[in-house]
Parts: structure tokens; sequence; C-alpha cells
């Protein structure tokens, strides 16, 4: 373990840090606190975190929804409160000692902060690789410099960090684990009070209020639409966070039932799902739910993707991705309408074929992702622990 200068912290409980900026990375931090606490039960843990990780005893320094900003121009109108809040943190965890950082996600602020804190000789990892194998690659770079293991989620991404002298650990998702290969969908109803006999869609519009400023218009527009074609229809909408549904209170006058989180449930027991583009998309793949996919970002940030050419991949939805294919349909920006979102969750409830081969496809991909991810990245950071701790010895 690393000392500050003048401490003798041989005696001491392992120290972790963990930042993490959203919804999906509270759900991945609590479970790697879990799994870490199995191994070393004595161990503290600080940092930003979020509801299920303060549950799982990690002392908060900030919120985690502090960091949910998404797009280049979004970060940009954020970026004076995000700085001050890292050079708080920096001073915070500088004064504790941790004896590894973890940024869980968030990777525009996480790498900044790893990068201060290995110049003073912590440890750090990187929980869930930034997009680099997608757009902006030059930042591999960065990654080799400022951290000492990348977790990776998605199997390809390891390779993509060989070619680049990084030290990757594919650890599989922690989601692929927590929730079952065999979806009980009238047990989801019956704990959601929805009739089994309904036709449901599930509404996630995201759980940055950034995304459901964008996407929420859009998707109860999407309502009506479907409406005119299905009257029958059964909407529910569950909200990642209290910002998330102040964001979507339009839903309640759409005939939209909003859930207080329950996603997972929502998803089991949806017949198909309109789904902003992010781990959520994965959720819904991992409880076998046909979707549409949409991302929206700022206007500008959409101009910067386009005229400086930063995506090098054919797809951004996480099943597209995995699959190597279109395998549920995507739609970024202005795609994103009401017609062609209506008309994917059309056939995504009246194509039987097509729910068929998805649901294979998606039980093919749960399985290659259930790798006991938790367990996984806790070993891998206490082996980085092990090694660095040797190299100082």
């Amino acid at each position: 373990m690393r000392t500050g200068p003048g401490q003798d912290d041989s005696a001491r409980a392992l120290r972790i840090a963990l930042v993490a900026g959203e919804a999906s990375g509270d759900q991945l931090g609590a479970a790697l606190i879990t799994a870490l606490r199995e191994r070393a039960p004595h161990a503290e843990f600080r940092g930003v975190a979020g509801p299920r990780m303060v549950a799982a005893g990690c002392q908060p320094l900030a919120a985690a929804e502090e960091l949910a900003v998404m797009g280049l121009a979004e970060i940009l109108a954020h970026l004076p409160r995000l700085l001050r809040l890292r050079r708080g943190l920096e001073r915070a965890l500088l004064e504790w000692r941790p004896d590894v950082f973890v940024g869980i996600d968030s990777p525009e602020f996480n790498l900044g902060l790893a990068a201060r804190l290995k110049a003073q000789g912590l440890a750090t990892v990187q929980y869930v690789s930034p997009q680099v194998w997608a757009w902006r690659q030059g930042r591999v770079r960065t990654i080799a410099r400022d951290c000492d293991l990348v977790l990776c989620l998605l199997p390809f991404e390891p390779a993509f960090y060989r070619e680049h002298a990084v030290r990757a650990v594919y650890v599989g998702h922690p989601l692929a684990d927590q929730i079952p290969q065999q979806v009980d969908r009238a047990a989801a109803r019956r704990n959601l009070g929805i009739d089994a006999r309904a036709t449901v869609v599930a509404l996630l519009p995201g759980s940055r209020q950034g995304e459901v400023r964008r996407l929420g218009p859009v998707f109860l527009e999407t309502v009506r639409w479907l409406r005119e074609r299905r009257p029958g229809l059964e909407f529910v909408a569950p909200m990642a966070s209290p910002a998330a549904a102040a964001g979507f209170a339009a839903a309640a006058t759409a005939g939209v039932r909003r859930l207080d989180g329950q996603a997972r449930l929502a998803l089991q027991a949806a017949d198909a799902a309109l789904v902003a583009s992010g781990t959520a998309t994965l959720e819904a793949l991992l409880c076998r739910c046909p979707m549409v996919v949409a991302y929206r970002v700022a206007p500008l940030s959409a101009l910067l993707l386009r005229a400086l050419r930063l995506v090098r991949v054919r797809h951004f939805a996480l099943p597209n991705l995995l699959a190597g294919e279109a395998l549920v349909p995507e739609h970024f920006q202005g795609d994103a309408t009401p017609a062609t979102l209506g008309a994917g969750v059309l056939r995504a409830l009246e194509d039987e074929s097509y729910r068929t081969r998805l649901s294979a496809r998606f039980a093919a991909i749960h399985h290659e992702l259930r790798q006991g991810g938790a367990a996984r990245a806790a070993d891998a950071v206490l082996e980085l622990l092990a090694r660095t701790a040797g190299r100082g010895a």
C-alpha cells in the first residue's frame, strides 16, 4: 500500500477511492464495493457516490448526480463547476491517501482526476473503458500514461488496448450476472400491477437531465403516434432519479405511468422499449426486451462529431456493438422522430420472427457477458495493489 510522506500506513485498513458519475456507475460501484468487502472486510471507501454505493458502505464526498453531464457542448457549459469539484476531490483524496483510485465510467472527469492522483504516487484504475476504439482514439495515449489498469466490460476492448501497451482486463458486465438468464415476465407484471394481457411499451429517456430534456418530448410524441395506430397500448416510464422525473413531468398528462426507478422490472414486464443510448440498452437486452434506441446531443456536439469525423464505428447502441451488426434500430439526432421511433416499436411488437431472432441473439450475448464481473473487477484491483506494493518494497 502506498503512503504519504511521514506516514506509516502498514497497519491501517485498505483505502479505496471511487468516483461514479450516474445511475449506471452507481450500480457498478456498489457491486464492486460488495465484492471488495468480501475479500477485504475492513476496507474503507470514499468518493463520489450514488445511493447504491452509499448503501454498500461508501462515504460520499459528493453525489454521483453532480457528474451526470453528456456531450461536448454540454460539458463546456458545466466546466467551471466540474473543475471546482475535481479540485476539491483531489485535495480531499490526497489528504486521505487511498491505496487506489477507481474512476467508474465518466472518463472526461475521471481521467483528469486520475492524472493528478497518479502524479502524486497513487495507483489508478479506470472501470469501464471510454469508447476510444469508437471515437477520439488519440485518448489512448493519455490512458496509457494516467491509468495503471483499465477494467473492460466488453469482450472486444482488451485487444485494442494491447495494441497500445495499456494493461486492460475483460471482467464482463455485472448486470449480466445480476439479471437472470430466464425472464419471468408474468412476475414482473404482477410486481408492477400490470395486466398480464396488456401490450406494454417501456420508455427510458435517460438518467441525465440533458438526455431527458432532449429525448423526453420526442418520446411522448412517439407515444401519441403509437396510440393513433394501437389505441390499447400501455406505457410505463421508469425514472432513474428525481431530476429525471422532473424533466419528464409531461408524461403524466400523456397517460404514461412513471415509476420511481424499477427500470429492470419495467423492461422485464414490457413487450418493447424505447430507450436512450447507454447502459439502459444493455439492461433491455439482458431482460430480453426488444428495443428502439435513440441518441440526441446538443446541436453543437452533433456538429463537432460530424465535422471532425470523431466517430469511427458504424453503430452506437450497445446491442449493435456487441452483435457486430444492426440488431436493433438506432436513431441519432434529427433521425429520431416519432415516425421512425414509432415504426421501430411497432415492428418489435408485431413481427414475431424478428422477436424470436432478437431473443436468441440477446441470450447469446448475455451468456458471453456473464463473467462474474464484480468479482473479477475486485480481483484485478487487488492484484494491481499487490504488484504495485511489490514494486515499492
